[in-house]
């Protein structure tokens, strides 16, 4: 008879904190040494899996696809199989998913710089280089620590900088970002975990 490898389990194309990765699960009683190889179509070719080099023979259990998709408003898939010395699993595909309609978003980092009466906010994007061109903004929150009064700048382009003037403010203020997309309606990450300064106090 024919041997085969247990197939790799649960293989899912998700999209994630802006990246696109297959992962999945080694099958069942697969041997220690098994590694993996991966393909992708896109809905523009069906029937054309293209190899992913550096998903060739890999020990782990995810394939990171965002910067070898061929365009990021069609619909694609992967596969992937199991290999162990001459031995092989079928493939297993995925879903199809489509980078620009299906990506989620992680909250960005902030970093605050105080000045005497301004402070200076930028955030921080965890984007891979392929696509750092999309037209990603975030909204940013400022509140007295305490207060449900949020004060909101909404809609900031990703690399520009939210100069806010703080002469009238006095005590413990707190910073919240989230991250936002416009695809076909508007996408928001969580807030990111707030950053609180104290403003004015009189030492």
């Amino acid at each position: 008879g024919h041997v085969q490898l247990p197939l790799p389990q649960n293989v899912t194309l998700l999209s994630k904190d802006f990246d696109m990765i297959l992962t999945w699960t080694p099958g069942e009683g697969s041997p220690p040494n098994v590694t993996y190889t991966v393909r992708y179509e896109s809905q523009e070719r069906m029937d054309k899996w293209i190899k992913v080099p550096h998903c060739k023979n890999i020990h782990s259990t995810s394939c990171n696809l965002t910067c070898v998709l061929p365009n990021f408003f069609v619909k694609v898939r992967a596969r992937v199989k199991a290999v162990s010395g001459r031995l092989r699993s079928p493939w297993v595909e995925s879903q199809f998913k489509e980078y620009h309609l299906d990506v989620e978003l992680a909250p960005p980092v902030l970093y605050v710089n105080v000045k005497k009466n301004l402070i200076h906010v930028n955030a921080s994007f965890p984007l891979a280089t392929c696509v750092e061109s999309f037209s990603w903004m975030y909204d940013l929150n400022l509140w007295e620590a305490g207060s449900e009064d949020k004060k909101q700048y909404e809609g900031i382009f990703r690399k520009n900088t939210v100069t806010i003037d703080t002469t009238a403010l006095r005590g413990n203020y707190c910073l919240s970002a989230r991250s936002s997309f416009q695809s076909i309606d508007f996408k928001h990450s969580k807030f990111s975990q707030p950053v609180c300064v104290l403003l004015n106090h009189k030492g």
